[in-house]
């Protein structure tokens, strides 16, 4: 057989001849598995080398074949070998028709489509569809024949298998139809409600082969086709895939594959659900099915799944705006699954109204059902995660709730998630609860299931990294404890606990430091290295990123084990991931590595999904230095990987790896400018010159919006560094990145629903705020390099800028407008001056806003205004102090936000002072700074308060407590300047002597 084989891919099938042969097999043989071979290979040999064997074959064969191949497929019985002959026509179509040499074959198609045959009505078109597959850009001054030909068999009532395959190939037309082209659009529009009725009837009819192909072509439809063909039904589709979803008496898998598409109509036409309205009544019908019962199986998909994917992505798409107190126990955790995936992307949303939630919370935690329990701890790890503040100042209640709860095997494993994640945010209140939480968990190790001390030891690691220092009692007895997790060699449960083992210890070495973890470094080291070898995704993760840690705890200490850990890292970065081959099904299927939720317990120690992707940021091991060239070399290379966590990882790492070089480089500092006055190092310069722009060039294809955002931090960060020298030869390019994502035109921001002329909406998810925040920072880090050659570009980026901070706009939009362009004066200085006016009368506004972090960045602009800007501005100190005043009235337990924003008045009164102390009332002012001193909260805000400007600052103290003048600030601040100044004087002397303040020191 073999060797049969071996001839006839070497010689016969090599001769064209045999595309003869097989037709002639395809026409007379009566067996169909022959027949059916037959048209396989014809299929193969006629596309063989692009139809170069096809083309051998003499013009008065091939004639004869095109002529007979229709006329064999109407006659033949057999199905399957129907399709497969239908795929011959459709290869050779797919050369004859491009050289016009086979005029007949469409005529013939549209007058079998048209046959009162049902059967030829199916074949031909079949026929039809697999050639549009091929050849679809030959045919498009044909589309609106099309169009109407499919509209007749949209309506065929003899077979529901022309209607399907009529579906089929409107979803390949569809993907060609130029966006400029309106009446094809509408023509297509309008055909649009019968493919969602055929998609119905499908289901109905029980065709689950023919529905699955189905929801392939709208899920193409919603993915791929990047236009307005869907817009005007997409409230239509929603209302079906939700139906369909929602509907028990239909198989759990054709209800997942609704849910899949109407997930994907979520992420995909976000602007038409926003525009529609159609949010909530989305989420209504998906409450219900949260509520179903979980399958036995963890990891299987379900119904009840899939929608919290789709609250998910309705959380992080679009802007925010009964079920917790059902009877019934799966609607409570329904719904509080719901909430734990929703605060994502809601999480500004949800913060003025957490007093509402948190009494939610504490009932769920104590329900009589484990599973709503269960799905509260989830709620709290997700709540952690994005309301760190919030959660925190409910430690007292979580706490010992949470506690609780891991000691009761019914939701040990859930709680010890909830406790990790809340033990990650609770450096500031640990303490308090330090002792008992080892002691408990530390109990766990010895007794619970290997799955339980998996999340024990990743809760103990977080405990570590809150405690830092305070650790340091029960790191020895907890190492003794880890240790023999660390060579466990089985797969499944024992690898995962042996990954998170690592992790954990990792994070003691950071929390007790290089001297006390020293005597376990060599050891741990062996054990991670061993990890990397025994053919594990996960522990060769862990292991990667152990050996960044210990690259920044041991520094150079670190350097020998490089040559032993740089190539295994490389060769993981070049190898195919686990599952790649799957990728396409996988995003049939609606699953997604970046919108999966946990919702069972399939999570690792840390409270994460499990993963087997190796996304490791390489700038952990940069700390030190290492092998450039090879590491730069293969982050330039996963810049284009399908995966964006490793496209966003592998930018993060190549500009923290340019960074980290120059560092090394000791070069001077560098002086803002658009001219480089301090060059760069060679080897430097080298290593930008081959980084820079290949991340400009992923830019230009980019479509995930936290790529683009790390790429903007990221950049940022790098210019703030390096300076003017960075950005040297791509300033354009740099700035029309940001250009672009503030006017929201950037390729990820694109939705292809809008209208190119319709402007963006102003209610916009969180994420796209984070983006646009990113494109602030690095406008803001391009001013700081640039100088006083900035004052061209500002003129551009002002109104990009400004236009954030309407009422309109989210809090994160308002406040990063006005903190944006604070650091831009920051970065011009003077030259800021022409645009004084504009920029008071904004920060006037902002300092009246109704949220303190608003407020805080606008006492911080209004000070470097009053500061750099050239223009006088004392005429306005009066009503600026006006507004300032309030923010001055705080205690100490108020939000930080509002802390913040009195010590950054503070700031921006110091600046008054110091800019022109003769406007300023210092009898009414001086006692109120001075009662703010010193700043606890933004220590950066002492600077202007006290250190540069102290020696104007002292001769302002001289002169309102000269004895030889009028009484100016009264008995009480009097005193109070004078215990200052006793302050500083035990830091300065000999500056407080040199402004004559010696006699108010005491000495």
């Amino acid at each position: 057989m073999y060797q049969a084989t071996a001839q006839l891919n070497t010689e016969y099938y090599k001769n064209p001849a045999c595309i003869s042969a097989l037709a002639q097999i395809l026409a007379s043989s009566p067996e169909i598995a022959v027949r059916q071979l037959a048209a396989v290979e014809m299929r193969k040999r006629v596309a063989q080398k692009s139809g170069d064997l096809w083309m051998q074959l003499p013009q008065d064969v091939r004639s004869q074949i095109k002529d007979q191949l229709p006329v064999l497929i109407l006659a033949e019985q057999n199905k399957l070998v129907r399709h497969s002959a239908a795929r011959v026509i459709a290869a050779a179509a797919s050369i004859e028709l491009t050289a016009g040499t086979w005029p007949q074959l469409l005529p013939w198609l549209h007058q079998s489509c048209t046959s009162a045959q049902v059967a030829h009505r199916e074949v031909a078109i079949f026929i039809l569809f697999t050639v549009l597959e091929s050849i679809v850009e030959g045919f498009q001054e044909h589309l609106q024949s099309f169009f109407k030909l499919f509209e007749g068999l949209l309506n065929d009532q003899e077979s529901i298998e022309v209607r399907i395959t009529t579906v089929r190939a409107l979803g390949v037309i569809a993907q060609y139809i130029d966006s400029d082209d309106k009446a094809d659009i509408k023509s297509f529009q309008a055909l649009l409600p019968g493919m969602i009725r055929i998609l119905g009837q499908s289901i109905e009819s029980g065709d689950e082969a023919g529905a699955r192909q189905l929801f392939d072509v709208f899920e193409t439809l919603l993915i791929l086709v990047r236009s307005s063909n869907l817009g005007p039904h997409i409230a239509e589709l929603a209302s079906f895939l939700l139906q369909a979803g929602g509907n028990r008496s239909l198989d759990s898998e054709i209800r997942v594959l609704a849910l899949n598409a109407l997930n994907w109509t979520v992420q995909y036409k976000k602007s038409k659900i926003q525009s529609q309205a159609l949010a909530g009544a989305i989420l209504e019908g998906l409450m219900p099915i949260t509520t179903e019962p979980e399958p036995t199986d963890s990891d299987d998909d379900a119904p009840c799944r899939v929608p919290l994917r789709i609250i998910d992505g309705l959380a992080t798409n679009l802007p925010p705006t009964q079920y917790f107190s059902s009877p019934d126990a799966n609607n409570r955790r329904g719904a509080m699954l719901a909430l734990g995936v929703a605060v994502e992307g809601c999480s500004e949303f949800m913060t003025p109204l957490m007093s509402h939630i948190w009494p939610v919370i504490e009932v769920g935690l104590q329900d009589g059902d484990k599973s709503v329990r269960k799905a509260t701890c989830i709620a709290v790890s997700c709540l952690c995660e994005w309301l760190e503040e919030e959660c925190v100042a409910k430690h007292a209640v979580l706490v010992p709730v949470i506690m609780g709860l891991v000691h009761d095997p019914e939701t040990q494993r859930a709680a010890c998630t909830a406790l990790d994640a809340l033990l990650e945010i609770s450096q500031d209140v640990i303490e308090q609860y330090l002792q008992l939480i080892m002691e408990q968990l530390a109990g766990l190790l010895d007794t619970a299931p290997i799955t339980v001390k998996t999340v024990v030891t990743g809760a103990l690691g977080s405990a570590a990294h809150a405690s830092k220092e305070k650790f340091l009692p029960y790191f020895q007895p907890t190492m003794n404890k880890l240790q023999h997790f660390l060579v466990l060699t089985g797969e499944g449960e024992e690898t995962e606990l042996r990954g998170i083992a690592m992790d954990a210890v990792g994070t003691f070495a950071e929390a007790v430091g290089v001297d006390v973890f020293r005597p376990y470094f060599a050891d741990m080291m062996k054990q991670a290295f061993q990890g990397a070898e025994m053919g594990s995704a996960r522990l060769r993760e862990c292991s990667f990123l152990f050996f960044g840690v210990m690259a920044r705890v041991f520094g150079e200490e670190f350097a020998p084990y490089l040559p032993s850990v740089v190539p295994p890292l490389l060769q993981s970065c070049k190898q195919a991931e686990h599952g790649e081959d799957n990728v396409a099904t996988s995003f049939a299927s609606g699953s997604s590595a970046t919108n999966a939720i946990s919702v069972t317990d399939d999570i690792d120690g840390n409270g994460n999904p499990q993963l087997e992707i190796e996304d490791v940021d390489l700038d952990k091991m940069l700390e030190v230095n290492s092998a450039i060239a090879p590491c730069a070399l293969e982050l330039v290379n996963l810049l284009t990987h399908y995966y964006e966590g490793i496209r966003k990882s592998a930018t993060d790492s190549l500009l923290e790896m340019v960074r980290t070089f120059y560092e090394l480089s000791g070069a001077p500092d560098w002086a803002p400018g658009a001219t480089v006055t301090v060059p760069l190092e060679q080897s430097v310069k080298e290593l930008i010159g081959h980084s820079l722009k290949p991340l400009l060039e992923m830019y230009e294809t980019e479509d995930h919006k936290t790529v683009v955002a790390s790429l903007c931090l990221g950049l940022a960060e790098t210019i703030n560094k390096i300076g003017p020298a960075f950005i040297e030869g791509h300033l354009d390019a740099i700035c029309s990145i940001a250009v672009q994502v503030l006017e929201q035109k950037a390729l990820c921001q694109q939705d292809p629903d809008q209208d190119e002329t319709e402007e963006a909406p102003e209610d916009q998810a969180e994420y796209d705020s984070v983006l646009i925040s990113s494109a602030g920072d690095l406008v803001s880090s391009l001013a700081n390099a640039l100088g006083n050659d900035f004052a061209q570009a500002f003129s551009t980026f002002f109104p990009l800028i400004s236009k954030y901070y309407k009422k309109n706009r989210s809090m994160s939009d308002r406040s990063s407008a006005i903190g944006c362009l604070a650091e831009i004066i920051a970065g011009m200085k003077a030259s800021v001056t022409p645009s004084t006016e504009p920029l008071m009368d904004l920060f006037y506004r902002a300092l009246s806003d109704p949220e303190p972090e608003v407020q805080s960045n606008a006492c911080f602009a209004i000070g470097l205004l009053v500061e750099h800007s050239e223009i006088d501005l004392s005429p306005q100190y009066m009503h600026v102090l006006s507004a300032l005043h309030p923010l001055f009235d705080v205690s100490p337990t108020d939000p930080s936000a509002r802390l913040n924003a009195k010590d950054n008045a503070a700031g921006a009164v110091s600046r008054l002072i110091i800019r022109n102390t003769a406007a300023i009332p210092l009898d009414q002012v001086l006692p109120v700074l001075i009662g703010s001193l010193p700043l606890k909260t933004d220590y950066l805000e002492n600077r202007p308060s006290l250190l540069p400007f102290m020696d104007k600052l002292l001769a302002v103290f001289a002169h309102v407590l000269d004895p030889s003048g009028p009484e100016q600030i009264g008995d009480e601040t009097g005193a109070e300047l004078v215990a200052l100044i006793g302050i500083l004087n035990a830091e300065d002397p000999g500056r407080i002597q040199a402004a004559g303040l010696s006699a108010f020191t005491g000495a």
